[in-house]
């Protein structure tokens, strides 16, 4: 999910936009990883420490997660010192990047506009229909004809001003919803493809002890018969029996279970 999150800052880049850079990839890139990296890290951290020796029981990183958002600042099962104090300070990281990707590129874009309306730039067809009503501007290798309407002239120069600025004007409420849709489902996406990851990661373990189940009733049982020729039968007949279950169960039944995840993946499509 980083890997697809990074390719958001590679098309800002190859657009020359730093409003995209500095309003969604950064603030979206310390939401994700304030959250759901410090969740890979400290499951990286709970897999190198022998907690045999240790004499503790592992703590559930599940439900971690979760009281790092409904009691912050406690820590029922401590995975390591000042693990409160960090994550208070990784959720208030967290928390300030929602109002920085709803607000900054809005309001940088009417930032953006209003300088942009002060220096007087306007659009190319606002500024050629400005000039058609100088006297000296030349038309078909001739002058204006002195005896043209003014009325008419700035009739149609209002007209033609008020196209251009019906279809070029900045709308900072239409942004503005575009922006607070993206923010949203920015953060939906890092909870439910984070839930669905950790799915295929129970799953995993299912699939472990499905595996663990098979060998020990079919090529387990097989190896442990008395007899060499008994024994050969057995395993012949017993290897079928668990290359067939094994790929009618595990290959066959948690494959298609697993694989209707993989078209639900936003952030692939998106960034």
């Amino acid at each position: 999910m980083t890997y697809a999150l990074c390719f958001q800052y590679v098309n800002a880049r190859h657009f020359k936009s730093k409003v995209d850079i500095w309003g969604n990839f950064v603030p979206g890139m310390l939401f994700f990883q304030s959250i759901f990296g410090y969740l890979v890290i400290t499951i990286l951290y709970k897999w190198s420490v022998n907690w045999q020796d240790s004499g503790e029981s592992p703590p559930s990183l599940l439900n971690m997660l979760i009281f790092m958002f409904l009691s912050p600042g406690t820590v029922n099962e401590p995975l390591f010192p000042h693990q409160a104090g960090l994550q208070v300070f990784l959720l208030l990281v967290a928390v300030v990047q929602v109002p920085i990707m709803l607000l900054l590129k809005p309001l940088w874009l009417r930032s953006e506009h209003n300088r942009a309306r002060a220096l007087g730039y306007r659009g190319l067809g606002e500024q050629s229909r400005v000039s058609a009503l100088d006297d000296d501007e030349q038309i078909n290798g001739g002058y204006r004809d002195s005896t043209a309407s003014d009325g008419e002239g700035v009739a149609m120069l209002s007209q033609d001003i008020h196209d251009v600025e019906e279809h070029e004007e900045f709308d900072f409420s239409d942004v503005m919803i575009h922006q607070v849709i993206h923010t949203i489902e920015f953060c939906l996406n890092c909870i439910s493809h984070t839930a669905s990851y950790l799915r295929l990661w129970a799953l995993s373990l299912a699939h472990q002890q499905l595996s663990i189940v098979l060998w020990d009733m079919t090529l387990g049982t097989a190896f442990d018969q008395e007899g060499p020729v008994i024994r050969v039968i057995a395993v012949i007949f017993c290897f079928y029996l668990w290359f067939t279950l094994s790929v009618a169960i595990l290959c066959v039944m948690e494959g298609t279970s697993a694989s209707k995840f993989i078209p639900d993946r936003p952030f692939m499509k998106t960034y």
